[in-house]
Protein backbone atom coordinates (compact mmCIF):
# COMPACT_ATOMS: atom_id res chain seq x y z
CA UNK A 1 0.00 0.00 0.00
CA UNK A 2 2.86 2.54 0.76
CA UNK A 3 4.46 1.83 -2.67
CA UNK A 4 0.97 3.12 -4.28
CA UNK A 5 0.35 6.06 -1.68
CA UNK A 6 3.50 7.63 -1.74
CA UNK A 7 3.77 7.96 -5.06
CA UNK A 8 0.27 9.71 -5.47
CA UNK A 9 1.31 12.00 -1.87
CA UNK A 10 4.59 12.92 -4.01
CA UNK A 11 2.54 13.90 -7.01
CA UNK A 12 -0.22 15.63 -5.30
CA UNK A 13 2.19 17.57 -3.31
CA UNK A 14 4.43 18.32 -6.47
CA UNK A 15 1.84 19.43 -8.62
CA UNK A 16 0.14 22.12 -5.92
CA UNK A 17 1.50 25.79 -6.27
CA UNK A 18 0.52 28.96 -7.10
CA UNK A 19 -3.28 29.74 -8.44
CA UNK A 20 -3.12 29.55 -12.28
CA UNK A 21 -4.31 32.67 -13.42
CA UNK A 22 -5.30 33.29 -16.97
CA UNK A 23 -3.15 35.37 -19.21
CA UNK A 24 -3.56 39.29 -19.07
CA UNK A 25 -5.44 40.60 -22.78
CA UNK A 26 -2.95 42.06 -24.51
CA UNK A 27 -3.03 44.90 -26.79
CA UNK A 28 -1.24 45.81 -30.45
CA UNK A 29 0.28 49.56 -30.12
CA UNK A 30 0.95 50.97 -33.48
CA UNK A 31 3.19 53.84 -33.14
CA UNK A 32 3.73 56.49 -36.70
CA UNK A 33 5.78 58.86 -36.85
CA UNK A 34 4.30 62.10 -37.31
CA UNK A 35 3.76 63.07 -40.56
CA UNK A 36 6.26 65.45 -42.36
CA UNK A 37 5.31 66.76 -45.44
CA UNK A 38 7.42 67.98 -48.63
CA UNK A 39 6.31 69.29 -52.36
CA UNK A 40 6.25 66.28 -54.64
CA UNK A 41 8.02 66.90 -57.69
CA UNK A 42 6.02 65.27 -60.88
CA UNK A 43 5.94 64.78 -64.69
CA UNK A 44 2.68 65.64 -64.73
CA UNK A 45 0.07 68.95 -64.82
CA UNK A 46 -0.30 69.33 -60.66
CA UNK A 47 1.77 69.45 -57.55
CA UNK A 48 0.67 68.18 -54.54
CA UNK A 49 2.69 67.95 -50.88
CA UNK A 50 3.51 63.86 -49.65
CA UNK A 51 4.53 62.73 -46.19
CA UNK A 52 8.61 61.69 -46.24
CA UNK A 53 7.65 58.30 -44.91
CA UNK A 54 6.75 57.59 -48.30
CA UNK A 55 9.28 55.86 -50.65
CA UNK A 56 10.56 58.20 -53.38
CA UNK A 57 7.27 58.42 -56.07
CA UNK A 58 7.65 55.94 -58.91
CA UNK A 59 5.84 57.15 -62.27
CA UNK A 60 3.55 54.50 -64.58
CA UNK A 61 3.02 54.76 -68.26
CA UNK A 62 0.49 53.94 -70.11
CA UNK A 63 0.93 53.92 -74.18
CA UNK A 64 3.76 55.55 -73.77
CA UNK A 65 2.36 58.71 -71.72
CA UNK A 66 2.97 59.15 -68.02
CA UNK A 67 -0.69 58.90 -66.49
CA UNK A 68 0.05 57.86 -63.21
CA UNK A 69 2.35 57.87 -59.93
CA UNK A 70 2.70 55.50 -57.45
CA UNK A 71 3.61 56.45 -53.31
CA UNK A 72 4.49 53.45 -51.97
CA UNK A 73 4.78 53.19 -48.25
CA UNK A 74 6.94 50.27 -47.39
CA UNK A 75 6.74 49.84 -43.72
CA UNK A 76 2.92 50.42 -43.72
CA UNK A 77 2.56 47.77 -46.67
CA UNK A 78 0.39 50.47 -48.46
CA UNK A 79 0.33 52.50 -51.68
CA UNK A 80 -1.45 55.35 -52.98
CA UNK A 81 -2.04 55.21 -56.58
CA UNK A 82 -2.97 58.32 -58.33
CA UNK A 83 -3.93 58.11 -61.94
CA UNK A 84 -4.47 61.69 -63.72
CA UNK A 85 -6.35 62.18 -67.01
CA UNK A 86 -7.58 65.34 -69.37
CA UNK A 87 -11.05 66.58 -69.13
CA UNK A 88 -11.73 67.13 -73.03
CA UNK A 89 -14.25 67.01 -75.41
CA UNK A 90 -17.22 66.87 -72.49
CA UNK A 91 -15.63 63.36 -70.91
CA UNK A 92 -16.10 64.89 -67.16
CA UNK A 93 -18.96 63.33 -66.58
CA UNK A 94 -17.71 59.72 -67.66
CA UNK A 95 -14.83 60.77 -65.72
CA UNK A 96 -16.90 61.47 -62.65
CA UNK A 97 -18.55 57.97 -63.45
CA UNK A 98 -15.74 56.00 -63.71
CA UNK A 99 -14.17 57.08 -60.29
CA UNK A 100 -17.63 55.97 -58.25
CA UNK A 101 -18.27 53.12 -60.16
CA UNK A 102 -14.75 52.11 -58.92
CA UNK A 103 -15.56 53.10 -55.35
CA UNK A 104 -19.02 51.32 -55.56
CA UNK A 105 -17.03 47.97 -56.59
CA UNK A 106 -15.72 47.84 -52.63
CA UNK A 107 -19.61 47.90 -52.05
CA UNK A 108 -19.66 43.92 -51.90
CA UNK A 109 -17.14 43.61 -48.90
CA UNK A 110 -17.41 46.90 -47.57
CA UNK A 111 -19.70 47.39 -44.25
CA UNK A 112 -20.16 51.26 -45.16
CA UNK A 113 -19.02 54.17 -47.89
CA UNK A 114 -19.08 56.96 -46.34
CA UNK A 115 -18.15 60.29 -48.70
CA UNK A 116 -16.62 63.83 -47.61
CA UNK A 117 -17.23 66.45 -50.35
CA UNK A 118 -14.14 68.95 -51.10
CA UNK A 119 -13.69 72.06 -52.18
CA UNK A 120 -10.61 74.56 -52.60
CA UNK A 121 -12.01 77.47 -54.48
CA UNK A 122 -8.83 79.55 -54.47
CA UNK A 123 -6.99 76.67 -56.00
CA UNK A 124 -10.17 75.74 -58.23
CA UNK A 125 -9.99 72.30 -56.85
CA UNK A 126 -12.93 69.88 -56.12
CA UNK A 127 -13.56 66.41 -55.34
CA UNK A 128 -14.90 63.73 -53.28
CA UNK A 129 -12.99 61.43 -50.45
CA UNK A 130 -14.89 57.99 -50.56
CA UNK A 131 -13.68 55.82 -46.79
CA UNK A 132 -14.85 52.16 -46.86
CA UNK A 133 -15.57 50.11 -43.81
CA UNK A 134 -14.98 46.53 -43.55
CA UNK A 135 -12.85 44.03 -45.42
CA UNK A 136 -12.81 46.03 -48.71
CA UNK A 137 -9.47 45.62 -50.97
CA UNK A 138 -9.50 49.52 -50.84
CA UNK A 139 -9.95 51.48 -47.27
CA UNK A 140 -10.14 54.87 -49.49
CA UNK A 141 -10.52 56.07 -53.16
CA UNK A 142 -10.92 59.81 -54.16
CA UNK A 143 -11.06 62.63 -56.90
CA UNK A 144 -10.20 65.74 -57.62
CA UNK A 145 -10.67 68.07 -60.13
CA UNK A 146 -10.70 71.69 -61.86
CA UNK A 147 -13.80 70.43 -63.96
CA UNK A 148 -12.43 71.74 -67.49
CA UNK A 149 -8.75 70.24 -67.66
CA UNK A 150 -7.52 68.00 -65.00
CA UNK A 151 -8.97 65.14 -63.43
CA UNK A 152 -6.90 63.06 -60.46
CA UNK A 153 -8.26 60.25 -58.96
CA UNK A 154 -6.61 57.97 -56.30
CA UNK A 155 -6.84 55.08 -54.26
CA UNK A 156 -5.18 53.32 -50.86
CA UNK A 157 -4.61 49.34 -51.04
CA UNK A 158 -2.47 47.59 -48.73
CA UNK A 159 -0.32 44.07 -49.54
CA UNK A 160 -2.26 42.46 -46.74
CA UNK A 161 -5.76 40.35 -47.10
CA UNK A 162 -8.41 42.81 -46.47
CA UNK A 163 -8.65 42.51 -42.34
CA UNK A 164 -10.59 45.57 -41.46
CA UNK A 165 -9.34 45.21 -37.77
CA UNK A 166 -5.82 44.67 -38.70
CA UNK A 167 -5.17 47.65 -41.26
CA UNK A 168 -7.21 50.28 -39.21
CA UNK A 169 -4.61 52.05 -37.78
CA UNK A 170 -2.63 52.24 -40.44
CA UNK A 171 -5.25 53.13 -42.73
CA UNK A 172 -6.34 56.11 -40.84
CA UNK A 173 -2.76 56.90 -40.71
CA UNK A 174 -2.79 57.28 -44.51
CA UNK A 175 -6.26 59.13 -44.99
CA UNK A 176 -4.49 61.58 -43.59
CA UNK A 177 -1.92 62.12 -46.01
CA UNK A 178 -4.62 61.22 -48.54
CA UNK A 179 -6.42 64.34 -47.05
CA UNK A 180 -2.75 66.59 -47.37
CA UNK A 181 -3.03 65.36 -50.85
CA UNK A 182 -5.73 66.72 -51.91
CA UNK A 183 -5.82 70.02 -49.76
CA UNK A 184 -2.55 70.54 -51.58
CA UNK A 185 -2.96 69.63 -55.36
CA UNK A 186 -2.23 72.84 -57.34
CA UNK A 187 -2.73 72.60 -61.27
CA UNK A 188 0.06 73.43 -63.58
CA UNK A 189 -0.71 75.96 -66.43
Amino acid sequence: MKRIVLPILSVLMLGCGDDTLPKPKGYLRLEYPNAVYEKAIVPLPFSFEKNKLADPIKTVKTSGNINGIDIKYSSLKATIYLTYKDVKNGNIDSLLRDAQNLTQKHAIKADEISHKLFENKEANVYGMLYEIGGNAASQSQFYVTDSTHHFLSGSLYFYAKPNYDSIYPASEYLKKDITRIMETVRWKE
